[in-house]
C-alpha cells in the first residue's frame, strides 16, 4: 500500500493520536504517578476554549501534553516560560507548497521559527508533472513539520481545453481523499460540475473530510451551485458582504494572505459588522513566495495584520490555532494546549507582534529565537528533475498572431486583486500581417507553451497590468498545468525567453535584447528549488528587481504571471490550446470580428475604467 493507505476509511491523523501504551503514561503522568518529561513552567497559556489567559504549567510526556497545572505542581526538567504567552502553534488551512518556490523541508526551516508547524497543503502544482507520486513527494518531510493532504480534485483541471501534464485518474483521487493522512478534498473548479466532481465530493463527505472551496467571488446562482455541492470554505472573499454571505451559508472564511493579494485588511475592514461570524475565519498563505514569507511572515503575518484591522489579540490568535484545528476536524491533534494533544507549542513575548522565542513540536525543541535547530535532510527521487520538454524549434514566429490589417480588435485580460482577470477589447497595430503589442497602453502578448511533450502546441493571448517596456519575463508554473508562460513585448523576446528557461531547466527568467537578466533556476519539477531557501529568496528578490528595470511596477510578477491562464477565475483563461471564456468553459477568440458595428467580444461589462481607454465607443458609464 502506498503511504497513507489503508484498507479502510481511518480518521484524520490516525497515526498521530496516542498508542495506548503512551495513553496510559498520559494519565499516570498527569495522576502524579510517573515524571513527566519536561515542563514548560509559569507562562501565561492561552486558554483558547474560554478566552482566558492563565498563569500555568505545561506537562510534558513523550509527543503529548499529559496536564495543564498550577505553576509548582510537578518537577522535570524545567523550560521557564515566565513573562512569555505560551501558545499553540499555527495552522496554514491552504498553501501551495510549490508556490515557495521551495521544498517541503526548507519551508519547513523558514516557517518553523515563525511558529506554524502544520499546514493543509495542496500538491496539485506537482501532481500536473509528476501524477499521484508528487502528491507524496510533496506531502511528507522528515523535519518537524506536520502536512495533512488537501487531495488534488483533478488533474489535469480542464481536461478537454488542455494537453496538460501528468494525470491523476478521478477514482484514485475518490479513494485518497479517505486516506487518514487527508484532511480535505482540495480546491476546484467553480464552474466544474460534472458527475465526477460529485464522485470526489461525495468520497469527502461520507468520510468525513471538508471540501477546500476557491468561489471566485462569484454571487448568487453559481455561488449557490457551487456550496451545495459540499464546498466547505473559501480564501477568495475579500469584503465584509461577501465574508458575511458564505459564512451564512456554511462555508468558513479561510483569509488569504499571499503574494499576490493581502485580504486580511479588506475581510477585517468591519470586524463588528461580521458578528458572531468571527468565529468560523482562519487563515491561509495560499500562494506565497519565499522572500514574502521571509520579510511579511507566514501565519504570524496575518496575526499581527488582524489585531492592526481590530481583532481582539485572543481572537486572532484563535482563528490562527483552535479555529483551524476544530474547523478541519484536527482539534484530537493540535489547536490547543489541553491534554492529550501534541505538544506543539510556542513562547511568545507580545500577543501582537506574534514573535516566537521558541518553538516546540511533539515535545521536543525546534526553533528558538527564530532559528531552526534542525537541518533538512529530505532526499527527493530522480525522477523529479529534468522535467523540462520544449519544441525544439520554437522561434519568432512560434508566437505571431495573425490578422489582415492595419487594426485588429483583439480580446485580452486585465490582471486585477491578484490572479482575477477583466476581459476588455483593444485595437491594435498589425504590421506585415501579425498582430502588435502596445507597450503605451500596456497591452502586451501572453503565451502558454507546452513544456510536458515537446510538442508545438501554444496558447496565445494578450494581456494588461505588467507594464513592461521591453523584454520578456517567463516561468514554468503556469497554474494549473505548470506549463511555460511568458509575457513579452515582441515574438523575439518571446523566443528569447523560452530558450533561456530550456538552459536552465525550468523556473523563472528576465531576458531583453536577447539577454538574460536573472533566472531562478527551479531543477525540482520546473517548480521548485534544490537550494536553501537562503540563496532563493536572494534568486527571486534579483529577479522582480530585472522585471522593475523593464518597467514593471507589480509586486510578485513571476507569481501574478503564472496565475494569468488559471481557467477557474473569470473573466478568462488561458492554456497551451488556447483562449477560454471561464464561465462558459470553452474556447473563444482572440482576434474579434464585427457586427452591426459592434466587436463580438466576451467582456461581460463594459463599465471599467479599461474600457474608457481601450474602447470608448461602448464605454458605459455606471
Amino acid at each position: 500500500m502506498r503511504e497513507g493507505q489503508s484498507s479502510q476509511t481511518s480518521y484524520i491523523g490516525a497515526e498521530l493520536a496516542p498508542s495506548v501504551a503512551e495513553l496510559i503514561h498520559l494519565r499516570e503522568v498527569a495522576a502524579g504517578r510517573a515524571r513527566p518529561d519536561l515542563i514548560v513552567r509559569g507562562g501565561k497559556v492561552l486558554a483558547l476554549h474560554t478566552g482566558e489567559i492563565l498563569e500555568r504549567d505545561v506537562i510534558v510526556a513523550g509527543r503529548h501534553i499529559a496536564a495543564v497545572t498550577p505553576p509548582g505542581r510537578f518537577e522535570a526538567e524545567i523550560i521557564d516560560a515566565r513573562g512569555q504567552f505560551v501558545a499553540p502553534n499555527f495552522i496554514d488551512v491552504h498553501i501551495h507548497i510549490e508556490y515557495t518556490m521551495l521544498t517541503p523541508g526548507e519551508l519547513a526551516r523558514l516557517v518553523v521559527p515563525r511558529g506554524t508547524t502544520t499546514l493543509l497543503a495542496d500538491g496539485n502544482c506537482i501532481a500536473n508533472v509528476l501524477g499521484a507520486d508528487g502528491l507524496d513527494i510533496v506531502g511528507h518531510t522528515d523535519t518537524p513539520l506536520r502536512i495533512f493532504r488537501q487531495v488534488s480534485h483533478r488533474v489535469p483541471r480542464t481536461p478537454a481545453l488542455e494537453l496538460g501534464g501528468a494525470q491523476v485518474a478521478d477514482a484514485e483521487i475518490e479513494a485518497r481523499v479517505q486516506w487518514s493522512n487527508a484532511a480535505t478534498l482540495g480546491e476546484s473548479n467553480p464552474f466544474d460540475l460534472d458527475e465526477w466532481s460529485a464522485r470526489k465530493q461525495v468520497a469527502a463527505i461520507r468520510s468525513g473530510k471538508r471540501i477546500t472551496g476557491h468561489t471566485a467571488r462569484l454571487r448568487d446562482e453559481p455561488l449557490w451551485s457551487y456550496l451545495a455541492g459540499g464546498v466547505s470554505d473559501d480564501h477568495n472573499a475579500t469584503t465584509t458582504d461577501e465574508v458575511l454571505e458564505r459564512v451564512r451559508l456554511g462555508a468558513a472564511i479561510t483569509v488569504m494572505a499571499g503574494s499576490m493579494n493581502d485580504n486580511t485588511a479588506s475581510v477585517f475592514a468591519d470586524v463588528s459588522a461580521l458578528g458572531d461570524g468571527v468565529y468560523h475565519m482562519c487563515f491561509c498563505a495560499d500562494d506565497k513566495h519565499v522572500e514574502d514569507l521571509h520579510d511579511q511572515g507566514h501565519i504570524d503575518h496575518h496575526v499581527r495584520e488582524a489585531i492592526k484591522a481590530g481583532v481582539e489579540p485572543m481572537l486572532a490568535w484563535r482563528m490562527a490555532t483552535l479555529t483551524a484545528a476544530l474547523y478541519y476536524r484536527l482539534d484530537h491533534l493540535v489547536g490547543s494546549i489541553t491534554p492529550s494533544r501534541l505538544a506543539d507549542l510556542q513562547l511568545v513575548p507580545d500577543l501582537a507582534e506574534a514573535r516566537p522565542s521558541l518553538v516546540l513540536v511533539n515535545g521536543v525543541v525546534a526553533a528558538e529565537n527564530g532559528k531552526p535547530l534542525f537541518a533538512n535532510k529530505d532526499g527527493l527521487p530522480a525522477k523529479t528533475r529534468n522535467t523540462i520538454h520544449l519544441h525544439p524549434d520554437l522561434s519568432a514566429e512560434s508566437f505571431v498572431v495573425k490578422a489582415p490589417g492595419p487594426k485588429a480588435w483583439a480580446q485580452a485580460m486585465e490582471m486585477y486583486d491578484g490572479y482575477f482577470k477583466r476581459a476588455f477589447h483593444a485595437a491594435l497595430d498589425v504590421v506585415d500581417g501579425a498582430v502588435e503589442c502596445d507597450t503605451e497602453r500596456d497591452v502586451l502578448k501572453v503565451a502558454i507553451v507546452d513544456r510536458h511533450h515537446a510538442s508545438k502546441t501554444i496558447g496565445i493571448g494578450f494581456v494588461r497590468g505588467f507594464g513592461l517596456k521591453k523584454g520578456a519575463l517567463a516561468a514554468t508554473t503556469n497554474c494549473e498545468n505548470q506549463n511555460l508562460v511568458m509575457v513579452g513585448v515582441t515574438d523575439r523576446d518571446l523566443a528569447d525567453a523560452a530558450r533561456a528557461i530550456n538552459e536552465i531547466g525550468g523556473g523563472f527568467v528576465a531576458v531583453a535584447e536577447g539577454k538574460l537578466l536573472a533566472s531562478v533556476p527551479l531543477p525540482i519539477a520546473g517548480i521548485m528549488s534544490d537550494q536553501p531557501w537562503e540563496i532563493v529568496r536572494e534568486q527571486s528578490i534579483a529577479a522582480n528587481k530585472a522585471a522593475t528595470g523593464l518597467g514593471c511596477k507589480i509586486h510578485s510578477p513571476f507569481m501574478i504571471m503564472s496565475f494569468i491562464g488559471l481557467a477557474g477565475v473569470p473573466d478568462l483563461g488561458l492554456t497551451e490550446r488556447g483562449l477560454i471564456d471561464t464561465a462558459s468553459q470553452s474556447f473563444t477568440n482572440v482576434v474579434l470580428g464585427m457586427r452591426a458595428g459592434l466587436v463580438c467580444c466576451r467582456c461581460p461589462d463594459h463599465v471599467h475604467d479599461v474600457h474608457r481607454l481601450m474602447d470608448p465607443t461602448t464605454f458605459r458609464a455606471v
